[in-house]
């Protein structure tokens, strides 16, 4: 059977081009995912991202290269592996990223890419719980919704900002960024809101939408230079499918990058290391990997106000659940950054640069049991890293995870942020307006005083925050791979469609961003169709 469109992967940006695609009847869509269904019951709960942290059913488990700037240490890296992608079990954080960041796309020479034209597409996508506004969109297949439950420990948190000058932002997707306050979570009373139950779910009974779960695509089929269809394994056989049309990668900044190298579209010396067939010289596949460097801090609470206390004990947990099972309110509904900041590292950057999380929990580190006191997390991340990594295949079995390099702390400047960064996260938690709550620093504690120290902490425990961008950039120049159009350059009938296409990560989380870029995918690849009729 030969489909229109072949999309590989049922991510954020997979699930959004398999609604719009086949929203008017006319297109037929085949959607290929390797991960199973999302029918794990705590990847709908908000909190459950930390029980599917480590769960291979539903989750890649990717591990880095030895990471130089860390002292050699592997990070690990989890990615989504299910209906949903990552937005299936990521921490429900919803930040589009500054104008400014989309602007600098466009400025770079990608026609269409700006602040002024993807606003639209954003508001589109959103149903925001406060109602349509300049900023927002409502009625959009996405919930965007406040957090159920406010919090001692933030609302003190977000006072702290007001001691050291930080204004108050109940918005950080409004008209500035900057600022201290609660986050946005992509959740519908007290549900998780992903990809595929916002997109996917709904357009699961068309008869011309086709999805094949537990199918693992070895390779993309070429005729000369234009791609024609897909390879895959699924029920323990090989299939080949054609495309009438196109074929639409979504993998994401680890899979897409891979795939194309296994179908022969990468650097010539990589492809022939590994004896795969040339089908094009593209030096730009896999390089210019970008993330958002994360470093936590953790703090002894003075009262048992956490989700430590809350779920310490048999009955605690029975009350959360019931709390949850009955109201959807309470400590199940709590996102991966209850409060947060966006803040400048320095007085003479012209917008904020570094971006906090406040977590009322705390542990030794994340995907591990809570502590046995009260306890709360403050973390950090740089937003706009100097430095680049890669992602490369390391043999020419579809089933072996890519080699992936980070590079984190590669420049001075990005050390220099990381460290300004976490001094701020001190003064905030130090600030009066938290005494109340802070019984002492648990890590990295007392003794780490001078800008070494912090820097060698940052080595020792720092590590991805999820949001990697940018292996199959979209630009003009010879080594990106995507036109603006997302066409992969020198390959017809081929796009890339997912958050690997960013030229620059966004300054913030990388989810929301993701699903505007398959809204925008989806809208050229109808362009397109239409003017070829």
């Amino acid at each position: 059977m030969i489909h229109d469109y072949i999309i590989i992967g049922a991510g954020s940006a997979g699930c959004v081009l398999a609604n719009r695609l086949t929203a008017d009847g006319r297109h037929d869509v085949l959607l290929l995912e390797a991960g199973p269904r999302d029918t794990n019951p705590w990847i709908h709960v908000p909190l459950g991202y930390g029980k599917l942290f480590a769960t291979p059913e539903v989750n890649w488990m990717y591990q880095s290269e030895p990471e130089p700037g860390l002292h050699g240490r592997r990070v690990f890296t989890p990615r989504g592996k299910v209906l949903g992608g990552s937005s299936s079990i990521n921490g429900l954080v919803h930040v589009r990223g500054q104008a400014e960041d989309f602007d600098e796309w466009a400025r770079l020479g990608n026609r269409g890419w700006s602040h002024a034209d993807l606003l639209p597409i954003f508001r589109r996508s959103e149903d925001y719980q406060h109602g349509a506004d300049v900023h927002h969109g409502a009625g959009g297949p996405l919930a965007v919704s406040d957090i159920p439950d406010r919090h001692p420990l933030c609302d003190a948190f977000i006072a702290a900002g007001g001691e050291l000058g930080i204004p108050r932002n109940d918005d950080f997707n409004g008209a500035r960024q900057e600022g201290i306050g609660y986050y946005h979570t992509s959740a519908r009373r007290g549900r998780r809101c992903s990809s595929a139950v916002a997109y996917l779910h709904p357009a699961r009974g068309r008869r011309n939408l086709h999805v094949t779960t537990g199918a693992l695509v070895t390779r993309i089929v070429f005729e000369g230079t234009r791609a024609v269809g897909v390879e895959f394994r699924a029920d323990g056989a090989t299939h080949t499918v054609k495309a009438g049309r196109e074929v639409l990668l979504c993998g994401g900044s680890f899979n897409s990058p891979q795939l194309l190298q296994l179908s022969g579209v990468g650097p010539r010396d990589l492809l022939e290391r590994h004896g795969i067939p040339i089908t094009l010289d593209a030096p730009g596949v896999g390089e210019g990997l970008q993330d958002h460097f994360y470093v936590r801090t953790v703090w002894r609470c003075a009262q048992p106000v956490t989700i430590n206390d809350a779920l310490g004990s048999l009955l605690g947990k029975t009350l959360t659940g019931l709390r949850y099972a009955l109201l959807r309110r309470g400590p199940l509904t709590v996102s991966a950054g209850y409060a947060g900041a966006f803040l400048r590292s320095r007085p003479d950057v012209d917008r904020p640069d570094i971006q906090l999380y406040l977590i009322n929990f705390s542990t030794d580190k994340m995907g591990t049991g809570l502590h046995p006191y009260p306890g709360f997390t403050v973390s950090m991340s740089p937003l706009r890293p100097e430095s680049r990594g890669r992602v490369r295949i390391r043999s020419a079995d579809p089933s072996e995870a890519p080699a992936i390099q980070y590079n984190y702390l590669d420049t001075e400047g990005d050390r220099r942020v990381a460290i300004d960064g976490l001094k701020q996260v001190r003064s905030l938690v130090r600030a009066k307006a938290m005494r109340l709550f802070v019984l002492g620093e648990q890590a990295p504690g007392h003794e780490v005083v001078s800008d070494e120290d912090w820097l060698d902490y940052a080595r020792k425990v720092g590590g991805t925050v999820y949001h990697p961008t940018s292996t199959c950039r979209m630009g003009q120049d010879r080594s990106a791979v995507v036109d603006e159009r997302l066409r992969v350059r020198g390959l017809t009938g081929l796009r890339v469609v997912d958050a690997s296409i960013m030229p620059n990560v966004v300054s913030g989380n990388s989810n929301a961003a993701a699903i505007m870029i398959g809204e925008k995918g989806a809208d050229l690849v109808l362009e397109d169709a239409h003017a070829a009729r």
